[in-house]
């Protein structure tokens, strides 16, 4: 055997070793580069956002009370900052939103505190006035660990919150004509007793939301783990008729797609706090009746409370992008608290009617928060991964 003959059977063996199968998913060799940016080392939020929020053409990071300016990413107050223990508190921000609320032009900063403990505010941008920026009140709490921001189908195109409100009610709201005001609240579901609100998930605790069209009607419905509430036309005349249906166990961000390129949408969720990472494949009957049948993903990562979905590798096809929550609850609990802070992609790929999942690590000392960003910050047409949590805020970069 030649020389250069035998360096390429090497090489091949050495990919087929590097690869190992793990419930579904294939585990290989990264082929999409990251480089990792670190912004702050000091636990800020367990969300983040992005947004140009100086108007200078370049993407900024938000997280909690502080922007950080790109390029260099220097750290400016949104509010006076609170020093918090990674070991032993949480922050006072578990999701982040931007978004233009007054429509003057100048990304917002939507801040989503305790689950159903604190008021949600939205803090106006000052437009490059020095100072803190002004606070505005949105609703009394927030309940579901997941609130959902998207456009709410026959609502106009702008963005709207999803979540329950008072353990009893899921809800989505609008700004007033004057946006400085309390939202208006327009109900989804009705209002659950105490003792049902886990399972209804509205309870402050309950894990799992995601909107998109389960049903193919063409309007995007309300999904938590036991069913999904069914979009109307008019999104104002809740509340909503539910469906039940088995979608796993407690969650994190659910997302609606088309996983094995059937024509149906599937569902895809994560384990907020123990370990897991599915997709739940629908079918459907003669009479047009929906059932679910979940797939292990993976099941060597715990406590992935983000997930989002999206185009890495710009195939056409969405993958998956999740990781480790560090220290949800501390050192010492939930499972594994102290295992490396993963951040993995997973590639989606279809072999006719067979789907598989490679699973890509990104990094192994950053993890994700309760919320995170895949979003291509710095405009080069490559997505990147931003997070924040109790390691702190940093980018991923993606590399050519």
């Amino acid at each position: 055997m030649r020389v250069r003959d035998s360096w390429g059977y090497l090489l091949v063996v050495g990919l087929v070793l590097l690869a190992t199968v793990t419930g579904s998913v294939v585990v290989a060799k990264r082929e999409v580069r990251f480089r990792k940016v670190v912004l702050d080392r000091e636990f800020r939020s367990e969300g983040v956002a992005v947004a140009d929020v100086n108007r200078d053409g370049r993407m900024d990071v938000l997280a909690g009370f502080l922007w950080y300016e790109a390029p260099t990413w220097r750290p400016h107050e949104i509010a006076p900052l609170v020093q918090y223990d990674a070991a032993g508190n949480y922050s006072d921000t578990f999701i982040d939103f931007a978004d233009d609320l007054n429509r003057d032009g100048w990304p917002d900063l939507i801040r989503i505190d305790w689950p159903g403990r604190d008021p949600v505010f939205w803090h106006e941008n000052p437009k490059g006035k020095p100072g803190p920026w002004p606070a505005h009140r949105i609703a009394d709490n927030a309940c579901n660990e997941s609130p959902v921001h998207a456009a709410i189908a026959g609502a106009g195109t702008a963005r709207r919150l999803v979540f329950s409100l008072n353990d009893e009610q899921m809800v989505w709201l609008e700004p007033e004509s004057d946006p400085t005001m309390p939202f208006r609240i327009h109900p989804i579901s009705g209002k659950f007793a105490r003792a049902d609100s886990m399972k209804a998930g509205v309870n402050r605790y309950s894990h799992g939301l995601g909107y998109g069209d389960i049903d193919m009607d063409g309007i995007p419905d309300l999904v938590i783990v036991g069913g999904y509430w069914k979009g109307p036309k008019d999104p104002r005349s809740g509340p909503w008729s539910f469906v039940k249906a088995n979608l796993g166990q407690d969650a994190a961000q659910m997302h609606i797609y088309d996983v094995d390129g059937d024509g149906v949408n599937d569902v895809i969720s994560s384990s907020a706090h123990k370990v897991g990472l599915w997709w739940h494949r629908q079918t459907r009957g003669s009479d047009g009746a929906a059932s679910f049948s979940e797939t292990l993903i993976d099941d060597s990562v715990t406590q992935t409370h983000g997930l989002e979905l999206a185009d890495i590798n710009g195939d056409g096809l969405k993958d998956i992008v999740t990781g480790k929550r560090y220290w949800a609850h501390g050192p010492k609990g939930d499972l594994n608290p102290d295992a490396p802070a993963v951040i993995n992609w997973y590639e989606l790929k279809r072999e006719g009617k067979q789907v598989r999942w490679i699973r890509h690590e990104i990094d192994n000392d950053s993890g994700i928060g309760t919320q995170f960003v895949v979003a291509d910050i710095n405009g080069d047409r490559r997505l990147d991964v931003i997070s924040s949590n109790k390691q702190g805020v940093r980018i991923l970069f993606q590399e050519k």
